[in-house]
């Protein structure tokens, strides 16, 4: 399979203690980097769900949004502890004896006193347990719809190599006769001076034209990358980068054909070459 690092995935679930909510966001990115944002009461799970995404994933920058909206009906019951409270009372008093002028202390006043009041609290483990399950289905789903885009990339860059190879091909076709053309040119050309060439040292500079505006070599190549692109995507797999070598190589070998062009049709040629390779090139910055 070849997978896209674009995608998106959202799941949310009802738990004892609210709504929570798992968003994954993936793009593209050099290598797999993870980024994840938690309440507080999730943040022991993250080296978990990281370890998840790295099972899962090969390379994009991912980013992770859970939520929890808590219901306020389920609130536990606020249970106030006595005995701190008492000796809260009693520290207050004792100062007071040292005051000339003091008041006593508000129920409000005495609740904000950390330790005084206090929730019957949920379990955190359920919690954990239910949050860890709803990000892996939701890592599935982020799997499946990189799945999904990365089958349509791959289809895109296998159109633009069956154009790419018809072009290669079409030019392998004209390519004797334009250096018949450029052959019969130059004879003519010295032929309209009116004078005797030396034979030996213009067939010499005819065959060194020849070479120079020769380019199987560079024709073989590009079929051979086109053959080797075929290949990664068939395979499957991270082969992004891969492929993003082969790029670079099919633009290389293009712009030497652009070089060595001795005329308008190669020349074209060229150009349609790069404008496809270019095309190709940008789907693939999208593949794992």
């Amino acid at each position: 399979m070849i997978y896209s690092m674009t995608a998106f995935a959202r799941e949310s679930s009802t738990t004892e203690q609210g709504v929570l909510t798992v968003e994954l966001r993936s793009v593209n990115h050099r290598y797999l980097d993870c980024s994840f944002k938690l309440p507080d009461a999730l943040r022991p799970l993250e080296p978990k769900l990281r370890e998840q995404a790295t099972r899962a994933l090969a390379r994009g920058k991912l980013d992770c949004l859970i939520r929890l909206q808590s219901h306020p009906a389920r609130s536990g019951e606020w249970q106030v502890d006595n005995a701190q409270l008492e000796r809260l009372l009693a520290a207050a008093s004792a100062i007071e004896q040292h005051m000339e002028q003091s008041r006593p202390l508000s129920a409000l006043e005495i609740l904000q006193f950390p330790g005084i009041c206090s929730t019957q609290e949920q379990s955190d483990e359920l919690l954990l347990k239910e949050a860890g399950e709803l990000f892996a289905h939701s890592l599935d789903n982020l799997k499946r719809s990189r799945e999904r885009e990365g089958a349509k990339l791959a289809q895109m860059v296998l159109d633009r190599l069956q154009q790419l190879e018809a072009e290669v091909s079409t030019t392998r076709k004209v390519l004797p006769d334009i250096l018949q053309q450029q052959r019969e040119r130059v004879i003519t050309r010295i032929n309209d001076l009116d004078m005797e060439p030396d034979q030996g040292r213009l067939e010499q500079e005819l065959v060194y034209m020849a070479q120079k505006a020769d380019v199987d070599e560079e024709l073989d190549r590009l079929e051979a990358h086109i053959t080797e692109i075929r290949r990664a995507l068939e395979q499957g797999g991270p082969c992004g980068r891969r492929l993003d070598f082969l790029m670079q190589e099919l633009n290389r070998e293009a712009n030497t054909l652009s070089s060595k062009s001795v005329s308008s049709t190669t020349t074209q040629s060229a150009v349609e070459l790069k404008v496809l390779i270019e095309q190709m090139r940008e789907q693939i910055q999208n593949i794992e």
